[in-house]
């Protein structure tokens, strides 16, 4: 079983996913938008991916905002939500994204990328941190159930 993780933009979309052991997330790729309102090729991409690397499940990073109130982000990802589990038909689950942006381009400052080259791997990168994220809560949970 693979995840994949999506951090939505209004312009683009960051792309990881999990190895079969759901252990680990690798950015993919970033797709980019020509307009914001269309999401036909978007969609038809991740299709592609999710057919490509066999994947079961979306985390779909929810961008709320620092005092946990849901604003107009929020409210158009949950309508790419919808549109992405008819499209894959595969479960779409939400996971809270806060700082995800601010951490990946932290990383990417510490990582000496050049400021003119960080856009091309935040997304992707923000994308990476949303699924670790949710597996490393897999991962808690279970040895939380096996008593560890």
């Amino acid at each position: 079983m693979r995840m994949m993780g999506l951090d939505y933009g209004s312009k683009t979309v960051g792309v990881a996913v999990s190895d079969a052991l759901l252990m680990t997330a690798q950015g993919i790729e970033t797709i980019v938008r020509k307009s914001p309102g269309k999401l036909r090729q978007t969609l038809a991409r991740i299709a592609s991916l999710v057919e490509e690397y066999q994947v079961e499940r979306i985390v779909l990073g929810f961008p709320k905002n620092m005092n946990n109130t849901e604003g107009e982000r929020c409210q158009k990802t949950l309508e790419f939500q919808a549109l992405l589990e008819k499209r894959c038909n595969v479960p779409v689950v939400l996971w809270d994204e806060r700082l995800t942006t601010v951490a990946a381009e932290q990383s990417l400052i510490e990582g000496g990328v050049r400021k003119e080259n960080r856009k091309e791997h935040l997304d992707r990168l923000a994308a990476v941190l949303i699924l670790q994220g949710y597996l490393d809560m897999l991962a808690f949970q279970k040895e939380e159930e096996q008593g560890l």
